[in-house]
């Protein structure tokens, strides 16, 4: 193989044999060269050359190479751990709404592999990059701060980045994370005082809702008390209406009833007759100016009846009133028939109610055959002949 090739002058032992990088010249040449040409291998070991190659292909045969790692693959390890962890800050901090992010590592020493600040193009972007080493291997920074461990990177742009660099980009691009981050929290807030706004508002809604359900409900029972109230008003002056209806029936039939009782112990003086003059009237064939009496005209002869049970007071002449009977009642009540034809009972004499007691005559200050009949009481007092008859049940 090509790789395999040892260069002229130099040739290469890739199991760290006499001629590898780093032993010393034993004639006092400079650490790290080549011996000259004369170098021979080792016993046992092979040194492939281009016709070694040619002879053991021709013959077939295969010689495999071991395989030694070497301080380059581990740092070629290290190198890419470093890359990621790099490209890793690089995008926490474009992620400023987020914490940075720790990356865990197992602890170099442990490994025995070298320091990340010691990789190229690594250690610079670390926090404390330019470093100096104490004895113990222990990383301190030049500006007086300790390093921070890789196993926390934040990302920062180197300060040498040139305009337009990824750099500026990344810073570009944070700037524009924090303002949409701020925004976004601004509308957060927004959202958060209008759910506020709306549920407050939804709030005094409900309430109004309800204070207006209350008081239409307290209207409503207050119509509907006022309307009971009525109600009950009208149905208690109903009752008092078909109450006081009933008591004035009662009581007209009551009265009915005694003057029914009355009637049967009262009676009209004549059966057929026509009122020709009432009491109280006035005119100039009467001396007093009036009528003290009333007047029942009838044919002579027709009979007078005794309004009610009673004793005859006197019977006789009397002047102006012709032939007069007077009957006294048991309370002292006296009824006067005057201008009689004819009596048929005397004075201290005792009558029922209906007994004949004279005929109609026209006898005394008078211009035709008529009844003239008084009623005076105890006192001798006139009344009404009319209204008493009237009082007794009788229908004048």
């Amino acid at each position: 193989m090509a790789s395999n090739t040892p260069a002229p002058g130099a040739p290469f032992d890739p199991f760290g044999g006499q001629g590898a990088v780093g032993t010393e010249d034993p004639a006092g040449s400079v650490p790290g060269g080549y011996e000259p040409a004369s170098f021979t291998p080792s016993p046992g070991e092979w040194n492939p050359t281009e016709g070694s190659l040619r002879a053991e292909a021709r013959s077939g045969g295969r010689h495999r190479v071991a395989k030694q790692r070497s301080n380059f693959a581990r740092s070629s390890t290290v190198l890419g751990v470093g890359v990621i962890a790099a490209v890793g800050a690089g995008g926490i901090a474009t992620a400023q709404d987020k914490p940075p992010v720790a990356i865990s590592l197992p602890d170099l020493p442990d490994l025995g592999l070298p320091d990340a600040h010691d990789l190229p193009g690594i250690g610079s972007l670390l926090p404390g990059g330019d470093k100096t080493r104490t004895d113990d291997n222990a990383p301190v920074a030049t500006g007086g701060a300790a390093a921070a461990p890789l196993t926390s990177i934040t990302y920062a742009a180197p300060a040498d980045a040139p305009a337009g660099s990824v750099a500026e980009e990344r810073s570009a691009t944070a700037a524009d994370a924090g303002e949409a981050l701020r925004t976004r929290i601004l509308q957060q807030a927004e959202q958060q005082q209008q759910a506020a706004a709306d549920a407050e508002k939804e709030a005094a809604e409900k309430a109004a809702a309800e204070k207006a359900a209350a008081d239409a409900k307290a209207k409503a029972d207050a119509a509907a008390k006022a309307e009971a109230d009525a109600k009950a008003k009208a149905e208690a002056e109903r009752i008092a209406k078909e109450k006081a209806e009933a008591e004035r029936i009662a009581a007209e039939k009551a009265e009915a009833e005694r003057l029914a009782k009355l009637a049967a112990s009262y009676s009209m003086p004549l059966s057929s007759y026509t009122l020709t003059s009432t009491y109280m009237q006035s005119g100039s064939m009467w001396s007093s100016g009036y009528h003290t009496g009333l007047d029942f005209a009838a044919p002579t002869g027709t009979p007078l009846k005794a309004v009610h049970t009673g004793t005859v007071k006197s019977a006789g002449w009397s002047g102006s009133y012709g032939y007069r009977v007077v009957l006294e009642l048991a309370d002292g009540t006296e009824v006067w028939y005057c201008h009689m034809s004819s009596m048929t009972v005397s004075a201290g004499q005792s009558v029922s109610t209906g007994e004949t007691i004279g005929r109609v005559g026209a006898t005394g200050n008078v211009t035709g055959p008529h009844l003239h009949l008084e009623v005076h009481t105890a006192s001798g007092a006139g009344i009404d002949p009319a209204e008493w008859l009237r009082s007794k049940g009788l229908t004048v």
